[in-house]
């Protein structure tokens, strides 16, 4: 998709007993979690202002980095910790580690359901059917690592 080509990719996502729009609002968002960077100042905005992020400590360079017109902006943890609640997660580093980057996303989603204390929900079994057997005990570690991270 978009994220392939360079492009931003954003997902929002809506959770409770009553929920009357798939929208969420600027100011709304309860947790942003960013896999880039550059990518939590773009939506920054829509957190509630007792809300909180969880950032991959990852940096994807534009092509306007890539074609060295701009150089990537330096201190954006620091900055986004300035506004809010901040998680850094190094998922790209843990999912390195277990030797398989394509498993940040998981890294990430382990950190979000400790963040949201959603415990009361068997992951490893969600994993399991969600997941090619192959790949199942990779992103369970790739899960627990994440849990850990927070």
């Amino acid at each position: 998709g978009m994220a392939q080509r360079g492009g931003s990719v954003s997902t929002q996502v809506r959770y409770g007993s009553e929920v009357f729009s798939p929208i969420i609002g600027i100011g709304e968002a309860d947790i942003l979690v960013s896999f880039e960077e550059m990518e939590t100042l773009r939506w920054l905005e829509f957190l509630k202002p007792d809300g909180v992020v969880l950032i991959n400590d990852f940096k994807i360079p534009s092509a306007s980095i890539l074609m060295g017109k701009i150089d990537y902006p330096e201190g954006i943890i620091e900055l986004i910790e300035g506004k809010a609640k901040t998680k850094v997660i190094k998922a790209e580093e843990i999912a390195e580690k277990l030797g398989n980057t394509k498993v940040m996303n998981v890294v990430l989603l382990g950190a979000l359901i400790k963040s949201m204390n959603l415990n009361d929900i068997d992951w490893e079994a969600v994993i399991k059917t969600q997941v090619k057997e192959k790949f199942i005990e990779l992103n369970i570690k790739a899960f627990n690592e994440g849990m850990d991270a927070v």
